[in-house]
């Protein structure tokens, strides 16, 4: 018999185990939890924990919206461009672009690569047309 320091007996621990097992696997609340979890916050709220001054909300609304408009060029150039396709020099981006048919506003941004220089994966050519995607 196993004597430490546990205060509950062996069947409580797991009755106790089994509760958390659904939030410990998914590293989120779930469902069960529902009534216990903090309301999230609103999409026009001003994040106050972002470690420096607050933002004015129309520059916060700003650097969303260009933080969606990047990540936006991630989705599509990944989803267009092949892994086999790189590393890539302009030319080559664009070539695979119209082979997939991609979008006219991609091939549009793809245009503006600058001519010299390849990239590695999408990442870096979003990064090469002045964009930050979320890391």
């Amino acid at each position: 018999m196993e004597r430490g320091s546990n205060q509950v007996s062996p069947r409580t621990d797991d009755e106790m185990k089994h509760e958390l097992e659904g939030r410990l696997r998914s590293g989120r609340p779930t469902h069960v939890e529902e009534e216990h979890d903090p309301e999230p916050p609103a999409d026009d709220d001003i994040r106050v924990d972002t470690g420096g001054p607050v933002p004015p909300p129309g520059e916060e609304r700003e650097r969303a919206r260009a933080q969606e408009e990047a990540d936006s060029l991630l989705r599509e150039l990944a989803r267009h461009l092949e892994r086999t396709a790189f590393p890539a020099d302009r030319e080559t981006v664009l070539d695979v672009l119209r082979a997939h048919h991609a979008p006219d506003s991609v091939l549009d941004e793809a245009a503006a690569l600058p001519d010299s220089g390849t990239y590695a994966n999408v990442t870096e050519i979003v990064e090469a047309l002045g964009h930050r995607p979320t890391r």
